[in-house]
C-alpha cells in the first residue's frame, strides 16, 4: 500500500481529483463547413431517409388458426361437462391429444385441468363417456388428427 500511494503522489496522471469543484463550460460549435460534394450527398441521405416504403405485413402470409375455442371466445369450465366431454374419447375414457383436437397449448391445458376437477367433482364419469352425450356432434375425429403426431 505504501508502494501505491507514493506512485500516486508522484504521479501527476493518476492523482484523484475531487469531482465536487469540477466546472464545465459549454461553448457553442459552429456548423461545419461541406464542399460540395459533401453538401449534394448529404440531400441524396435526407432525400433517401424521407423515400423509405411504409412497412407492411407479408401479403403472403397466411392467416394464423385459432383453436376452435378461441375463436368462439370459450372458456371451459368444470361444471359445463357437455363441452369437457367433446374432448374424451368415448371408449376409454381418456383425453384427446392436442394433435386431434386441435386446440391451442393454453386451451389444451385448461381443458385437461377441467376435465380433472370434473372427474374429481362427481359431473363426469373417469371410464367412459356419458352416454347422453355420445351423439353430439363431434369437435374432433380422432380417426382424422389436425396434426401428425409427434411419435
Amino acid at each position: 500500500m505504501a508502494l501505491n500511494a507514493r506512485l500516486l503522489r508522484l504521479s501527476p496522471v493518476i492523482r484523484a481529483v475531487n469531482v465536487r469543484f469540477l466546472k464545465t463550460t459549454t461553448t457553442e460549435h459552429p456548423e461545419p463547413v461541406y464542399s460540395e460534394d459533401e453538401k449534394i450527398l448529404q440531400k441524396v441521405l435526407e432525400q433517401r431517409s424521407e423515400d423509405v416504403p411504409a412497412s407492411l405485413k407479408n401479403p403472403y402470409a397466411k392467416d394464423r388458426k385459432k383453436c376452435i375455442l378461441c375463436e368462439h371466445g370459450l372458456n371451459p369450465d368444470y361444471k359445463n361437462v357437455k363441452l369437457l366431454s367433446q374432448f374424451v374419447s368415448p371408449y376409454t375414457g381418456m383425453l384427446y391429444g392436442r394433435h386431434i383436437t386441435g386446440l391451442c397449448k393454453e386451451m389444451q391445458d385448461r381443458v385437461e385441468r377441467q376435465v380433472g376437477r370434473a372427474i374429481m367433482f362427481g359431473f363426469m364419469a373417469s371410464y367412459l363417456k356419458e352416454v347422453e352425450f355420445l351423439k353430439d356432434p363431434k369437435l374432433c375425429d380422432p380417426e382424422r388428427p389436425v396434426r401428425p403426431h409427434k411419435y
